[in-house]
C-alpha cells in the first residue's frame, strides 16, 4: 500500500510525504521460492493423497497420528474449554456478523422479466454446493475468522462448509477458534493446516467429496495455494498483509489516530499503516504519538518494524487531494475521521471497508463486533474488488424462457451477425426456427 512511481510523478505537487516507508519494495511481493515450494507440495499431495497430506503434517506441524477431525461431540463442547467471557463475546460475534449477511442476503432478490412479449429472462441466485474454509490459528488465532467464512457461508444457504485449522504447540486445537466455528454452523473441523489442509479440501481427502470454493486467510504458502488451486475451486480473494490507512483533519485525535495505525501494524512486521491528513501539525503530532504508545505495547516488536518499514504520512492541501491520494492507496481498512465525514463517504471510492469518524476503529470489525466482513481487498486489490460477503457464495445463475411468438424478435438478427461472422452452425439454429413459422431467412 504505497504510491506508484507514475502518480507519483504525475501528482509531485499535491502531496508531501512527512514520513515515507522505510522499504522500496512490494508490500505482498510473490516470492518465487513460496511458489515453486507450494506447487511442488500440491503435485505431491494430487498424486499420492493422504500419505502426503499426513507425512506433511508431521514434518510441518507435529502430527503424531489419531484422527484429523474434531468430534461431534467435542466440537459441541469446546465452548467449555474457554472463559465466559471469551465465550460470551464470541457469540456476540457470530451473531453479529450473520444478522449482517441477512440483511445482505435479502437484498439480492431473484428476478424476472419479459423484455419483449413472448422472451422472459431471469435470474437466480444459488449457493454453492460446498466450501472449505481455512481457520488461521498461528502466532495470533484469528478467532472472528469463522464467523466471516463459515458463519455467512451458511447464511448464503450453503449445504456443507468443512474448515481446517492448524494445530497448536501441543498438537490440539485453538479452542476458540473452534469454538467460533461451532457457533458459526461448521459441519466438519479438522486439525490440519498449511498448503496440505487446502490441498486435502481441494482434492477431496478428508473422507468428503472436493469442495467447490476456498475461503479464509493464512500465511504466504496458503494465499500461494489458493492461487494455484483457483479454477479448480473457487477462491474469495488472494489477500496479503493486512493494512490501514486514515484520513484525518486537525478536527481529529492524534493519540486515536496513533493508535489506530498501530492496531493493524500488530497484524505483522510487513502490514503496512498510512496516514494521509490536511494537517500538519496534526501528521507530526502522530508520529510523536506512535513513538509514545509502541514503547508500551507488547507486540512492539512486531508493531514497531512495520511502522518504520511500510507506515507512512502523507500531508495534502484539501480534501480532494486527500481523496486522490487514498483512492491511489486504496487501502483494505479506511478510516476516516475529519469535520466532513459525510462528504469523504460520498466522494471516496477505492477501499475494503470504510470505517466513519472517530468512534470507528477497524478493531470491531476485525473481531466480529461491527457485522462487516473483514476478509478484504490488499496491496490495491480495492481498485478492483471487493471483499467476501454473502453474495461470494452465491452463483446469480441466468435463464430465458423463449416462446414460439417471440421467434421474430430474435432469429433474423442472429441469422445476420452469424452469417457475418461465418458460423453457419449457429445461423442454422436461428434459420431452422424462422421456416418453422414459415418465415424463409433474410426476411
Amino acid at each position: 500500500m504505497k504510491l506508484s512511481p507514475a502518480f507519483a510523478a504525475a501528482h509531485h505537487d499535491r502531496f508531501l510525504q512527512l514520513k515515507a516507508p522505510g522499504v522500496d519494495a512490494p508490500e505482498a511481493q510473490r516470492d518465487p521460492a513460496v511458489a515453486e515450494t507450494v506447487s511442488r507440495m500440491l503435485l505431491d499431495i494430487e498424486r499420492r493423497g493422504m500419505d502426503a497430506v499426513l507425512e506433511y503434517a508431521t514434518t510441518l506441524d507435529r502430527y503424531a497420528g489419531g484422527a484429523l477431525e474434531l468430534g461431534a461431540r467435542e466440537l459441541a463442547t469446546m465452548g467449555e474449554r474457554i472463559p465466559d467471557d471469551l465465550r460470551a463475546a464470541i457469540d456476540l460475534g457470530a451473531q453479529r456478523t450473520q444478522q449482517f449477511a441477512r440483511l445482505q442476503r435479502e437484498h439480492l432478490v431473484d428476478f424476472e422479466a419479459e423484455l419483449v412479449p413472448g422472451l422472459v429472462t431471469g435470474q437466480r441466485y444459488i449457493p454453492v454446493g460446498r466450501v472449505g474454509a481455512y481457520l488461521p490459528a498461528g502466532r495470533f488465532p484469528l478467532t472472528a475468522s469463522a464467523f466471516m467464512t463459515v458463519g455467512v457461508a451458511k447464511v448464503a444457504g450453503v449445504p456443507s462448509v468443512i474448515g481446517c485449522t492448524p494445530p497448536q504447540p501441543d498438537g490440539g486445537v485453538n479452542a476458540a477458534v473452534a469454538y467460533a466455528a461451532a457457533v458459526s454452523g461448521i459441519d466438519h473441523l479438522y486439525v490440519l493446516g498449511g498448503v496440505q489442509a487446502l490441498a486435502a479440501m481441494a482434492f477431496g481427502l478428508l473422507g468428503e467429496p472436493p469442495v467447490d470454493m476456498i475461503v479464509g486467510a493464512g500465511n504466504a504458502f496458503v494465499a500461494e495455494a489458493k492461487r494455484q488451486l483457483f479454477g479448480r475451486v473457487a477462491i474469495d480473494l488472494l489477500a496479503g498483509p493486512s493494512e490501514v490507512a486514515v484520513i484525518a483533519d486537525e478536527t481529529a485525535d492524534p493519540v486515536l489516530v496513533a493508535a489506530d495505525l498501530l492496531g493493524q501494524a500488530e497484524h505483522g512486521p510487513n502490514s503496512p499503516a498510512a496516514l494521509v491528513t490536511t494537517s500538519e501539525e496534526l501528521g507530526r503530532e502522530v508520529l510523536v504519538q506512535v513513538e509514545l504508545q509502541l514503547a508500551g505495547l507488547s507486540t512492539r516488536e512486531i508493531c514497531g518494524p512495520a511502522w518504520r518499514d511500510f507506515g507512512s504520512v502523507i500531508l495534502v492541501g484539501s480534501k480532494e487531494d486527500a481523496v486522490l491520494v487514498m483512492d491511489e492507496l486504496a487501502p483494505e481498512h479506511l478510516e476516516v475521521q475529519t469535520a466532513d465525514d459525510a462528504w469523504y463517504h460520498d466522494t471516496l471510492t477505492n477501499y475494503g471497508s470504510l470505517f466513519i469518524g472517530p468512534w470507528s476503529t477497524v478493531a470491531y470489525s476485525d473481531k466480529g463486533m461491527a457485522g462487516t466482513n473483514h476478509t478484504l481487498p490488499t496491496a490495491g486489490g480495492a481498485r478492483h474488488s471487493a471483499g467476501l460477503s454473502v453474495s461470494r457464495y452465491l452463483k446469480p445463475l441466468t435463464y430465458q424462457r423463449i416462446a414460439r411468438e417471440a421467434t421474430m424478435e430474435l432469429a433474423p438478427a442472429v441469422d445476420v451477425i452469424s452469417a457475418s461472422e461465418g458460423m453457419t452452425a449457429h445461423q442454422a439454429t436461428a434459420t431452422l426456427r424462422m421456416e418453422r413459422l414459415g418465415t424463409p431467412a433474410g426476411v
